[in-house]
């Protein structure tokens, strides 16, 4: 009852055939992925209002409010201290508007009445130093030189 398998071999033709499918479809998928790199992604992003822009320092100035941050000095030594809320102030070269300008998308979320969160210290006059410093940073290195910026019209 046993029957024996004879393995089928491919004629020269049927290899030719499958060779060729599999080259265009490798092809198909290496357009597909150029499509979306050259002509989708910035589309979406055009869409999205982001992009980059140049940007100039208009103000930089120190809220009178302080925010609460979690600092952390090992496994059972963790505590809250404050920081001053630093506001950096900018035109964009895509609108004429300021706008108050934020590291990234993360921090934007944290905190979005403020610039620069500095690095959680447990002591706040260490905060308060780490504020000062980009404050300084800002108005004298910074400055009224153009920077590139990115910036999402939404978001603002």
């Amino acid at each position: 009852m046993a029957r024996s398998r004879a393995a089928y071999e491919y004629t020269e033709a049927e290899d030719k055939s499958m060779r060729l499918g599999f080259l265009l479809i490798a092809a198909g998928l290496l357009s597909l992925l150029g499509l979306g790199c050259c002509w989708l992604r910035p589309a979406l992003q055009e869409r999205g209002g982001g992009g980059s822009a140049n940007c100039t320092v208009l103000a930089v100035r120190q809220l009178g409010e302080r925010f609460a941050c979690t600092f952390s000095c090992g496994a059972a030594c963790r505590g809250t201290a404050r920081y001053p809320c630093l506001q950096v102030l900018v035109r964009t070269s895509r609108s004429s508007a300021p706008a108050l300008l934020h590291e990234d998308e993360r921090q934007l979320r944290t905190n979005p009445k403020c610039s620069y969160i500095p690095p959680c210290a447990r002591d706040d006059q260490e905060n308060s130093e780490n504020v000062t410093y980009k404050q300084k940073y800002w108005k004298e290195k910074v400055g009224s030189q153009p920077f590139t910026c990115y910036f999402n019209q939404h978001l603002r």
